[in-house]
């Protein structure tokens, strides 16, 4: 019964992230963003689905229960599900599912994006690693995240390839990196 209320919770907040997310696509086209990677779109959405099919059918067919490190695992899911609000509250309009990019925007770089550039997608990988292992699901713990880091292969750059071509995005970060003059010689 834990199992099905923590699915169905889960279920909720995607759907409620997916209801942000088109608004969000909304406001920003009416800006005059633009979107990219549509391509490579309908894998992702594949692959965050077909999670819960497998999380849902694995737990059927070998039925189990908590695991003995449930307290490991969901204190580290719920300091996953503290990073994915900070991301959100971060980006604010900008937050989105797809790459929809305004062109000359300024670049994100509170929160955590003052110490990662695509923190929500660890997040994500977090998640698809503990909320399997929470349950003993361990095929769909092994599987999923290796599928997504596919995926992200192609999406992150993707998502730098748009932002560098209409923000000053490569300029945002490389402001972060040491300078070939800031070095003294000893």
């Amino acid at each position: 019964m834990l199992f099905i209320i923590f699915v169905f919770l889960l279920i909720g907040q995607r759907g409620i992230e997916l209801l942000l997310a088109k608004r969000n696509e909304h406001r920003m086209k009416q800006k005059g963003a633009i979107e990219f990677g549509q391509s490579h779109y309908p894998f992702i959405v594949a692959v965050h689905s077909i999670f819960f099919v497998s999380l849902i059918i694995e737990w059927v067919l070998v039925p189990g229960d908590l695991s003995p490190y449930w307290p490991i695992f969901l204190s580290l899911f719920l300091i996953a599900q503290y990073g994915r609000l900070w991301v959100l509250m971060s980006l604010g309009t900008y937050w989105n599912t797809k790459i929809i990019v305004l062109p000359e925007a300024d670049i994100v770089k509170k929160g955590p994006y003052r110490y990662v550039k695509h923190p929500n997608y660890i997040i994500v990988m977090i998640e698809l690693i503990v909320i399997p292992l929470l349950f003993q699901a361990y095929w769909t713990a092994i599987l999923f995240p290796i599928l997504n880091a596919a995926v992200l292969c192609i999406r992150i750059p993707a998502e730098e390839r748009a932002l560098k071509s209409l923000t000053k995005y490569k300029e945002a970060f490389a402001k972060n990196a040491p300078q070939v003059n800031d070095v003294k010689k000893v």
